[in-house]
């Protein structure tokens, strides 16, 4: 019997936001997986461990939850003005794909960081003390994030007082800038590519629910919460031991998905499921957070709850934070109306882990929707660096 040797491949394990990944150079990967591709999926759903019947990811990285089953590709620059190209991948836990369809906001956090201690950025743009703007080409859907990161004697600022709801520990703030951030360009068309602010979506076997569709920071399928019989204030348990509500929030997912042209047929959705995202809105009710944190009605506008990757998220993901920010700063939209309806340009909202506040620049530009910016701060820490270690072949 011959047995095949470990590759090790230099990585580094990042936490960034809510979320953690394992992070690559392009030019570290094998040779077959530096251009997009079966050897590419197949390293990295190896390297997070799946797919895994047991749901657990024992053998591989990953962390079995949308959150933790992530991987990234950092490169050098490919458009000017830009200092590295940031490709995300959504790894499946049971199924064997990778999800290449969308961006992920937490992560987006650790690229700046990321790019900067692996000399992306030439030293003479590194203060001794002082922030960095990291300019960042997201690959997935052309578009740019800035990156504010902190640096201390040279180096880059992980530990802090800045905290995130939805993490254990404070650490150094990190505030984001998404540039341009609907994906008028991609699959979905304009910001809203129904064209209305509101929509009657029809769902097979569920029936017809006034939903929001937006592609905003990702795209996204925005419901009211009482129109699903919930009020807003679930938490994971609440959904995701009930079976029959996951298969309930899918469909209208799948229904979301093929009403913004995302997909041509039901059955494409069980590929990418990492788009769109399904959200369910309403107004302010004060509830006790999943770490026993209470949540004062007072202190948010509005109360969001969001899929992914089939299950409720355990707070919510940043590219979702940019589309709820965008859909509140429009009048009109479900999510504009739980908020309390008026302009805004920003909104803070309620979700399993807490709270968050983001915001958002909207305007109407020929008699249609665009948004030009929307900010939030994060915060990113190396949990660990060194080799992954992965069997060849």
């Amino acid at each position: 019997m011959t047995c095949a040797p470990q590759l090790r491949i230099p990585a580094t394990y990042m936490r960034g936001g809510t979320s953690k990944g394992v992070f690559f150079r392009l030019e570290d990967l094998p040779a077959e997986a530096q251009t997009p591709g079966a050897a590419r999926d197949a390293l990295l759903m190896r390297v997070i461990g799946s797919p895994d019947p047991y749901g657990k990811h024992t053998d591989g990285m990953g962390g079995a939850t949308s959150s933790t089953s992530k991987c990234v590709i950092i490169a050098p620059a490919s458009k000017p003005d830009h200092d590295v190209d940031y490709l995300y991948g959504q790894v499946s836990i049971d199924a064997a794909f990778v999800d290449w369809s969308g961006n992920c906001g937490n992560l987006s956090t650790a690229v700046g960081p990321f790019a900067i201690a692996n000399g992306f950025l030439p030293a003479e743009r590194i203060p001794d003390n002082g922030t960095v703007t990291v300019r960042i080409w997201q690959a997935n859907i052309g578009k740019t994030i800035l990156a504010q990161v902190p640096v201390t004697d040279g180096q880059v600022q992980e530990t802090g007082d800045f905290e995130v709801d939805g993490v254990t520990f404070p650490a150094a703030e990190i505030v984001l800038e998404f540039l341009d951030p609907s994906d008028d360009a991609g699959d979905g068309g304009a910001m809203f590519p129904t064209g209305n602010l509101i929509d009657d979506l029809a769902v097979p076997g569920i029936g017809t629910l006034p939903a929001t569709m937006i592609t905003a920071g990702i795209p996204t399928v925005f419901v009211n919460a009482a129109d699903l019989g919930f009020d807003g204030t679930e938490l994971q348990p609440a959904i995701n031991d009930n079976k029959a509500t996951l298969a309930k929030l899918e469909a209208i997912r799948v229904a979301g998905a093929l009403r913004m042209g995302l997909i041509n047929t039901p059955e494409e959705a069980a590929t990418r499921q990492h788009t769109p995202k399904l959200a369910f809105v309403a107004p302010p009710q004060a509830y006790v957070s999943s770490a026993g944190k209470p949540v004062a009605a007072s202190a948010i506008d509005l109360n969001v709850r969001a899929m992914s990757m089939g299950k409720l998220h355990h707070a919510m993901m940043g590219t979702a934070s940019v589309a709820i920010a965008t859909a509140a700063a429009v009048p009109g939209t479900l999510v504009n109306l739980a908020a309390g309806g008026g302009m805004r340009d920003a909104v803070r909202f309620g979700h399993p882990s807490g709270t968050l506040r983001v915001g958002a620049s909207v305007a109407q530009v020929d008699g249609q929707w665009a948004v030009t910016r929307a900010v939030m701060s994060r915060s990113a820490r190396v949990l660990m660096d060194g080799w992954v270690r992965v069997p060849q072949g």
